[in-house]
């Protein structure tokens, strides 16, 4: 008995051994493969483009060493965060990897970590190597096709006003013209004068041509985002637009860099500043300050910002807000209360919806302040008023 616990104890001794050789000397030699791939300047200079939901390919590979058996290679993804890494067998059992990124992000570098280990699980090499280069995942559009137009109005002949306010003179007057109504003349004028006069309605406003839009991040803003994309891409914001996003220095004017601030808006670490106030300082010398501003469905750190910002700008803006749909919170019964802790409830993950009770509370404080509201639900495409009403 105790020769035999002595063979099978060497016998263990010696895959352990085994084991560790090949995974020590398989993993220097791989990083070191890694690392001249990764430094190439040909293979940095190709930017990844991807959109979030959707698996896609990256070009980055990996040829595993068929000289050492028992060997494995995996890797993932570490930055940026939220990134899901699928390892791909091509031909030649070639590594490739294959990745569904869960929200946007926009970065200059990617780390990867590397895992070489033995198939018995007693030995594991890890190292982290970075790659320069550029890595964009926008945010998926889901079923959003079809936007309310969003245009600024500036005082001028055309539609007449939707919110009920006069621009210039309240009534207009001038002579008659064939084509005029017999109504509209101002008989009173014409018994005195014998001149014949008619009175126009109060002066109107035209759709303008230049649209300002700012999206503001926070928590739960990836339908915000989309949103925005939207917007963007279908031409809803008219032909002459400035466009702006928090983590952005400069505001955008054509469609390539306004993708990349919405991308860039989503903060990784460290959350953005509140630069709303910034960006309409370089718009104020614009010849319209009426601003969109897109903005998540939810009860976030700038809600009091903006309410500031309202009351300092002179012109009205509008605001979008986006929910990937409606939640509802059921109140506990008294013996759920007493079996049941308080942090056993749910919790709403960060791309889900927001409880109706919290937009309506929203919608109510931020209609005193702003010209229109308009809520879009990604989910379900659809759009609707200030008191949650279908549009």
């Amino acid at each position: 008995m105790d020769l035999v616990i002595f063979s099978l104890a060497i016998c263990a001794i010696v895959i352990l051994i085994f084991c560790l050789f090949c995974v020590m000397i398989g993993g220097l030699i791989i990083q070191k493969k890694v690392g001249s791939k990764i430094d190439s300047v040909a293979y940095n200079n190709d930017p990844v483009s991807v959109e979030v939901g959707f698996p896609n390919e990256t070009g980055f590979s990996v040829s595993p060493l068929k000289l050492l058996p028992l060997v494995k290679v995996n890797w993932k993804i570490v930055y940026p965060d939220k990134v899901e890494t699928r390892i791909r067998t091509q031909k030649e059992t070639t590594l490739s990897e294959e990745i569904v990124p869960n929200q946007r992000c926009k970065v200059k570098h990617v780390t990867r970590e590397f895992m070489l280990f033995d198939v018995l699980g007693f030995c594991r090499y890890s190292w982290i190597q970075t790659q320069p280069r550029n890595f964009t995942a926008l945010p998926q559009v889901n079923t959003l096709r079809a936007i309310p137009q969003l245009r600024s109005l500036n005082a001028d002949d055309g539609v007449s006003n939707p919110s009920g306010k006069p621009e210039g003179d309240r009534m207009e007057i001038r002579r008659y013209a064939p084509g005029d109504s017999i109504r509209d003349v101002m008989w009173k004028v014409y018994a005195k004068t014998r001149q014949l006069n008619v009175r126009l309605a109060e002066k109107s406003v035209s759709l303008e041509t230049q649209t300002i839009a700012y999206l503001l991040s926070s928590e739960r803003d990836e339908a915000a985002a989309a949103t925005a994309r939207m917007a963007l891409e279908t031409g809803a914001l008219g032909d002459d637009w400035t466009f702006g996003a928090d983590g952005s220095d400069h505001p955008c004017k054509d469609l390539s860099s306004a993708l990349d601030a919405v991308a860039k808006s989503r903060a990784i670490g460290v959350p953005h500043e509140y630069g709303l106030d910034k960006f309409l300082q370089f718009a104020i010398g614009k010849s319209s300050t009426y601003c969109i501003i897109f903005a998540a469905a939810e009860v976030a750190p700038w809600l009091p910002r903006i309410l500031e910002t309202a009351q300092l700008l002179s012109s009205g803006f509008s605001i979008v807000l986006a929910t990937d749909g409606f939640t509802e919170q059921n109140e506990r019964k008294m013996w759920e209360n007493l079996l049941f802790k308080n942090d056993a409830l749910p919790k709403i993950e960060s791309n889900k919806g927001s409880p109706k009770s919290d937009i309506l509370g929203l919608l109510t404080e931020l209609k005193q302040r702003v010209e229109s509201i308009v809520v879009i639900d990604r989910q379900s495409g659809q759009g609707f008023d200030h008191l949650l009403r279908r549009i």
